[in-house]
């Protein structure tokens, strides 16, 4: 029987945060940090994985690990975020659920890795073939393109994502990548000790000169503006090496040569948009006007591009505006066209960045019209609070302050559904809604970002601070909003806010925006001068990147700004994610210093905060705070209760009723659901862990008793057998001594014999009288001469005393003579017969008192005819082999004694068992997994089939059978097994009660029982 587990066994610390008591602030952080000193990174909360990122490599991610959690109940093991993964995929594959993984936590924390981790398992544990393993390894290996491409070093993380990036899987094959918000502003500015995205770095370390001179770059960082250089090398990061990966996993997911190349000559005219530099130039009617200071990089980016130069660089200095039928051209000054360069790199790369999805995309969609359902794993950057927060934090926080309401609700929702499932009492729970927050953000008249879009978009100058300024007006009164300038009095003395600057209280703490640059990133405007010159482009990718730009396709609309864009996306992403089952990763960075083994409290209570972690315990705990299906229930406290113990024969609810009423739980502390059993109170659950753990130690104590006992019996048992071997081996010697003396004696003796015989045959022979006499008896042989059956014994009388020696020679070869001519008259088949009789008579004469009756009785075999009888035209068909024995037997069940006829089965490769009634095949056991067959010396027919330790078919146990042929049946057993195996199967044949007692243990008291029960078996058959 398979062993159970349990979250609750060897647990360090508490696995299961609903389970800690006392809960509080200090107890969850502490918890947390026993865990993580002991390398155990995952806790849970309720369904909901905490992950801690332990900085080092850890053994827990193996092929072993990935079956170990197949296929297994959520908490039966260790937390882990394979758990989870497993808990979702057959949710999706057997409940047919939409399902999605949220990944949430601040960059550093490990949400990368932990998609990584899912999508592995996920990969490992779905459908197999050549076309399925195909995709999987695509999807997988687009991971090293999108975080070349998607991912970037911050302060915080050496690797952080600065995009959403969602998987979806169908039923047994990766279906799509979703990915959406890029921080696309990253690309022509990083903040201090952070970098632009990989990609950039990655070709200028790993690409050849060949290439880098196809590409017109130098592999010197500081040539290129757009790249920081206080960061510009990662400790521990191979640019060279993840370059050539990039690069093979390209190939891997199926981009062709010429696409790769198309995409680093784009990545390359971004790098080099950078060094394009303007200077002022007045005209005649008084306006500045810009230009190119040097022309060397526009016409080596129009080389990349296949851009006509004087089109790019007639963009770069002035904008068409277009209204119905008028155009109207005006000059870009140095500011305007410094802004229209970089909104053009942003573009190129983000929309270059989106086109490798779609692209992957078609590598790995499912072939397939029929809309299943889909797993998806959203990992989506965490909250951030810097020092200088500006329009990018803005929106992500935005982001996650939608993630905590929608996370909070389906959390309320499942409990409630459970509950309701369940048919027990809801209660009302108390908690914190942030809809406010969101709302004070979202409002389409007095949000946030509506004002932002508002701000934007008013004729007139529009500055940060006439947007700061309209927040003051509109949202001075809110209680989550703070502004130096506020006509809220109550902030007039905050001298820590700057008077550029807006603060909001999250609900994950206070966050102070810097307002400067907000009103130009919201706007994100590309002018259409530079679309159009881009669509004109002689590059094939280029040209479908910017397809607004066709003059046959013009959209006078002015394009959405990016809040809006970012508000239209967070609310598609949060309207998907309420169709679907949500499961929870909640990653957390134990320290800045990105070190093993070290755990800053304050850090970690920062993150616990901010993720609304212990308001997530305390939503799980208002209720109840354990729950457990009855049957786990039943089978992890049985031994408490002397009526459970070891086996329940009722319900699996009525026996945990028996059990809390016994250890005397008050009622009010536990409550009974449709299938689970709900504990209120951790300290209930506490209690019966440590009832039990007593309880096993005593189990223990007795089974190291009986060990002992069994043990020194065993050593009185090899004593003996030693003792009696020894005195065996001295006999031996005495009898081997003897034995010489004796034979020399003999020899002395039988040469006298022959000397004296020789003697008399000399006068014999040379006496001429003889020969007449033995012509004489020759001759009279030949007339009486017996017949020629070999069980004759008679033989003609001696007649003459010198020929006494001759006479019984004769007799002797006469009769080997007529066995062989009896013998040739044989067929085939009477052969056989008389091997297997031969076979029986060696392995059961003078062994088992049932063998005399057996002897004169043919072995048929076949006693059923199954191949003419149409009753069991079903076994036949299900038995392709040729059938050696068919014969009705008693299976004896080893529980009861009760007998159950079935139909024993031979062929040269298994032993099957079949119902008498249906012909249904009840057991299959290979030949090779009969170990033994054994049975007793007595007039009975029971006898044992014993199978190996291990094999599939021993899962139930040895076989115990009763038949009126057991002589025939054990002898073709023997053969077949012997004929197939090339090895001798053991026929036991013992009056020892160790095996009976071991068969009949649950049906009789003693041994005399059992032996009284086979004496009356053998009296009735």
């Amino acid at each position: 029987m398979e062993v159970k587990t349990s979250l609750l066994d060897n647990m360090i610390g508490v696995g299961d945060m609903v389970l800690l008591e006392p809960l509080s602030e200090d107890s969850f952080i502490n918890n947390l940090k026993k865990r993580f000193d002991h390398s155990e990174i995952y806790t849970y909360i309720g369904s909901v994985v905490v992950s801690i990122n332990p900085y080092r490599p850890l053994p827990i991610y193996s092929p072993e690990k990935v079956e170990e959690y197949r296929n297994r109940n959520f908490y039966e093991l260790s937390p882990h975020i394979f758990s989870l993964s497993d808990e979702a995929y057959r949710s999706l594959r057997d409940q047919d659920k939409d399902q999605c993984i949220l990944i949430t936590g601040e960059s550093g924390a490990g949400k990368t890795e932990a998609s990584k981790l899912v999508m592995s398992y996920v990969a490992a544990v779905c459908g197999k073939g050549a076309e399925v393993n195909q995709v999987k390894e695509q999807l997988l290996q687009s991971n090293p393109v999108l975080e070349a491409f998607g991912n970037a070093k911050t302060v915080r993380n050496d690797n952080s994502s600065r995009f959403v990036k969602k998987m979806l899987w169908q039923k047994l094959t990766p279906m799509t990548l979703s990915l959406d918000l890029l921080e696309k502003s990253r690309v022509v500015k990083q903040p201090r000790g952070e970098r632009n995205f990989h990609i950039f770095y990655q070709i200028l370390s790993g690409a050849s000169e060949d290439m880098l001179n196809k590409l017109k770059l130098e592999r010197d960082f500081s040539r290129y503006n757009y790249l920081s250089l206080d960061s510009a090398r990662v400790n521990g990061v191979d640019d060279a090496v993840n370059f050539r990966t990039v690069r093979n996993a390209m190939q891997i997911v199926g981009f062709m040569d010429h696409e790769t190349q198309s995409i680093l000559e784009v990545v390359a005219a971004v790098l080099k948009l950078g060094n394009i530099e303007f200077k002022p130039e007045s005209r005649v009617n008084g306006l500045d006007e810009s230009k190119i200071k040097d022309k060397n990089e526009l016409k080596e980016i129009c080389e990349l591009t296949g851009i006509d130069q004087s089109v790019l660089e007639r963009a770069f200095s002035f904008r068409t505006v277009e209204a119905k039928q008028e155009k109207v051209s005006t000059t870009l000054n140095v500011a305007q066209a410094y802004y229209a360069r970089d909104a053009l790199a942003k573009n190129l790369y983000s929309r270059l960045f989106s086109w490798l999805v779609t692209r992957i995309n078609e590598s790995i969609k499912a072939q397939t019209k029929v809309r299943k359902k889909v797993m998806g794993v959203l990992d989506i950057y965490g909250f951030e609070i810097f020092e200088d927060n500006s329009f990018e934090q803005f929106i992500i926080n935005y982001c996650n302050e939608k993630l905590q309401q929608i996370f909070i609700e389906l959390t309320l929702k499942e409990e409630q559904e459970e509950y309701i499932r369940e048919d027990i009492e809801w209660t009302h729970i108390e908690y914190f809604n942030n809809a406010i927050i969101c709302d004070l953000i979202e409002n389409n008249q007095t949000g946030i970002l509506a004002m932002l879009d508002e701000e934007c978009l008013r004729p007139g100058t529009v500055t940060d601070d006439t947007f700061l300024e309209k927040l003051n007006q509109v949202c001075a009164t809110h209680q989550h909003f703070e502004s130096r300038m506020s006509k809220c009095s109550r902030f007039l003395n905050d001298t820590s806010l700057p008077h550029s600057c807006f603060r909001i209280q999250h609900y994950a703490g206070k966050v102070m925006y810097q307002v400067e640059g907000f009103v130009d990133k919201n706007n994100d405007l590309l002018y259409r001068d530079l679309s159009q010159a881009m669509w004109k482009a002689n590059h094939s990718l280029i040209k479908a990147l910017f397809p607004e730009g066709n003059p046959a396709k013009i959209n006078l609309k002015r394009p959405p700004t990016a809040g809006s864009q970012f508000k239209a996306s967070v609310a598609t992403l949060m309207k998907n994610l309420q169709t679907k089952n949500p499961n929870y990763i909640r990653c957390i960075k134990p320290n800045d210093k990105k070190a093993a083994h070290i755990f800053n409290e304050a850090l970690v209570c920062h993150q616990v905060r901010y993720l609304g972690l212990l308001e997530n315990v305390r939503v799980r705990r208002a209720g109840y705070a354990f729950r457990q299906p009855y049957e786990l229930c039943l089978e992890r406290y049985k031994m408490l209760c002397k009526q459970t113990w070891p086996h329940w024969r009722g319900p699996a609810r009525a026996g945990v009723e028996v059990l809390f009423n016994e250890l005397e739980i008050p009622k009010e502390e536990y409550s009974f659901g449709r299938s689970k059993i709900f504990i209120r109170n951790p300290r209930t659950l506490f209690k019966l862990e440590d009832l039990r753990k007593q309880r096993l130690e005593d189990l223990a104590t007795l089974i190291q008793k009986m060990y002992r006992g069994w043990k020194c019996r065993t050593h009185f048992l090899l004593m003996k057998r030693s003792q009696i071997v020894i005195a065996s081996w001295c006999r031996r010697y005495a009898q081997q001594k003897k034995y010489q003396r004796i034979k020399s004696s003999a020899i002395v003796v039988q040469s006298y014999i022959r000397g004296w015989k020789l003697y008399w045959l000399r006068l014999i022979i040379h006496l001429p009288s003889n020969l007449s006499q033995m012509q004489k008896y020759f001759l009279e042989m030949k007339n009486k001469m017996p017949s020629l059956s070999p069980v004759d014994k008679n033989w003609p009388a001696r007649p003459y005393l010198f020929l006494d020696s001759t006479h019984k020679e004769l007799k002797r070869i006469f009769h080997l003579w007529r066995c062989k001519k009896y013998r040739d008259q044989f067929t085939d088949q009477q052969k056989l017969i008389y091997e297997e009789k031969l076979e029986a008579s060696e392995l059961f004469k003078d062994k088992k008192a049932l063998y005399p009756a057996s002897v004169g009785q043919p072995f048929h075999g076949a006693y059923l005819e199954i191949s003419k009888n149409p009753k069991y035209k079903k076994l036949k068909d299900a038995v392709e082999e040729k059938i050696i024995i068919a014969e009705v037997v008693n299976k004896i069940n080893r529980a009861n004694g009760k007998c159950a006829s079935r139909i024993f089965l031979l062929t040269k490769n298994n032993v099957l068992l079949a119902d008498q009634k249906s012909g249904h095949i009840k057991s299959e056991v290979p030949l090779g997994d009969v170990t033994k067959v054994s049975m007793s010396s007595q007039n009975d027919g029971f006898f044992a089939v014993h199978l190996k330790e291990g094999s599939g078919a021993a899962g139930k146990g040895d076989f115990l059978f009763s038949s009126d042929h057991l002589i025939e049946m054990a002898t073709k057993l023997y053969r077949t097994t012997l004929s197939q195996t090339r090895q001798k199967l053991n026929i036991e044949i013992s009056d020892e009660y160790v095996y009976f007692l071991l068969v009949f243990k649950r049906t009789f008291p003693s041994v005399q029982h059992a032996n009284r029960f086979i004496s009356q078996k053998s009296n009735l058959g």
